[in-house]
């Protein structure tokens, strides 16, 4: 078994309460009662419909006109799109590697698809250039994609550009998919909310965003830390400056709440994962929201 799936599988089996089960045996795909190769159940006979679909058999035994109801299971193609700027390959707040997170959350929700047969792709990038791998089924190939977002973030990655990996999905993305996006931006710009807003009337669009590190916590007080996209160390002295601490917290707070806010604005379902032990939780919600808005 290849690496990356086979630490997500690990994970996931070490967490397989009801959640977990439920989330891989169903709650991801819907079954749509339509023309398919399995047959579901009886109804009485209206105007209209397909007389091949009577059932003339149980139509004489019930008197009167039934016709057979099939199950159509309609597949989806699930689109990652991570941004793999230079700030992935920094920690967060629960000093986990923020580019294992954001392989690890693509990796469930690729590996949800897979496992009902459904296509995954992959678009990825930064503020030079974007890239796409087209989507195709199978679990080989969900773990090539996931060693395509590792191998895209580094120190040395050109900065994160989440606008212009949105634009590149506008422009290239002609076919619906569910397009999961997987970004640490904690603040989105007016141009970013009016992509999404645009990307929400074609595509089902779930949004996964990964914080960053707080650098005034206790626990990394006497750690030397590093401002990934700047390039420079983070004064300890500063770091230890209680009213700094306090204005830093209130900034994430105030960032957090206009980035959920804005979200809602445009219908977009989001979700905000902090280490793969609450990354399982957070997909459920996402899907479980995902699938009442869609009920509204």
């Amino acid at each position: 078994m290849t690496a990356h799936l086979t630490r997500i599988k690990t994970r996931l089996s070490i967490h397989a309460h009801r959640k977990v089960r439920g989330l891989l045996e169903g709650d991801y795909a819907a079954i749509h009662v339509g023309r398919g190769m399995d047959f579901n159940d009886l109804r009485s006979y209206v105007r209209g419909d397909d007389v091949k679909d009577i059932d003339w058999k149980a139509s004489a035994r019930a008197r009167q006109l039934l016709v057979k109801r099939y199950v159509a299971e309609r597949k989806h193609t699930v689109l990652l799109c991570v941004s793999t700027g230079r700030s992935m390959a920094a920690m967060n707040d629960a000093a986990v590697d923020k580019r294992d997170l954001a392989v690890f959350v693509s990796g469930v929700m690729g590996l949800l698809a897979v496992q009902h047969g459904d296509p995954v792709g992959l678009v990825h990038g930064n503020s030079l250039d974007q890239h796409s791998q087209p989507a195709k089924s199978g679990e080989l190939h969900l773990e090539r994609l996931l060693g395509v977002v590792h191998g895209a973030i580094g120190p040395g990655s050109p900065a994160g550009d989440l606008p212009a990996l949105l634009r590149y999905v506008v422009r290239t993305v002609r076919r619906q998919t569910i397009l999961v996006v997987v970004t640490d931006d904690t603040s989105l710009s007016e141009d970013t909310v009016d992509l999404m807003r645009r990307l929400s009337v074609q595509h089902e669009v779930l949004f996964l965003t990964i914080g960053d590190l707080d650098p005034t916590l206790p626990s990394v007080a006497d750690r030397r830390l590093v401002d990934v996209d700047a390039g420079v160390e983070i004064p300890r002295w500063l770091r230890r400056d209680a009213p700094l601490s306090r204005e830093y917290a209130e900034l994430v707070a105030s960032e957090d709440l206009q980035l959920r806010r804005r979200l809602d604005q445009v219908g977009v379902v989001h979700e905000r994962v902090a280490d793969t032990d609450g990354a399982i939780t957070a997909i459920h919600r996402l899907l479980e929201r995902h699938r009442h808005a869609r009920r509204r």
